[in-house]
């Protein structure tokens, strides 16, 4: 019985020193996160290519029209909502803001601010560079009691590591 727990003993003792060791040297052996699934709404596959890379491991959806976005939010539940306002061509760099917001973000903006059971618990992310479309995206949602936000596509790498550490 006294050997049992000498064995224990010793084992405990080994794995706090290598654990000690691996703090000392910045080899954290932390737990990594649950698996996230990720709704992105954009036309750029560019883009497309930087959410695959930022969120391997992870399950991410990927839609360039509002309507299938629609579908894929109707369909299953999302920890994340990534929202582009300018869908087209022509609203890119467009000084008026297009008349056709069936055919923009505000669209999937719109569908989520009307059905407040709908994605309750994503967190929903507005990147496009258009800040007056953004803004009224994001005013529409939270108007609806939904919690979004604005981060522009330039420091939108930077601004989520605060939500997902890898």
């Amino acid at each position: 019985m006294r050997t049992v727990y000498l064995r224990r003993q010793c084992a405990v003792g080994l794995m706090s020193f290598l654990q000690a060791l691996l703090d000392r040297f910045g080899w954290r052996n932390a737990p990594r996160r649950a698996a996230l699934r990720v709704l992105l709404l954009d036309d750029d596959e560019r883009r497309h290519e930087w959410f695959a890379r930022r969120f391997a491991g992870d399950q991410l959806d990927i839609a360039v029209e509002p309507s299938a976005a629609i579908e894929l939010l109707a369909a299953n539940p999302y920890d994340a909502i990534f929202l582009d306002h300018d869908l087209l061509p022509e609203h890119y760099n467009s000084a008026v803001a297009p008349a056709d917001d069936e055919r923009t973000g505000y669209a999937v903006a719109a569908w989520l601010a009307a059905r407040a059971d709908a994605q309750m618990g994503a967190t929903i992310i507005v990147h496009t560079r258009n800040a007056d479309g953004a803004l009224k995206m994001v005013q529409a949602m939270r108007a609806a009691g939904r919690r979004a936000e604005y981060v522009p596509w330039p420091r939108l790498p930077e601004q989520i590591r605060n939500y997902w550490q890898r």
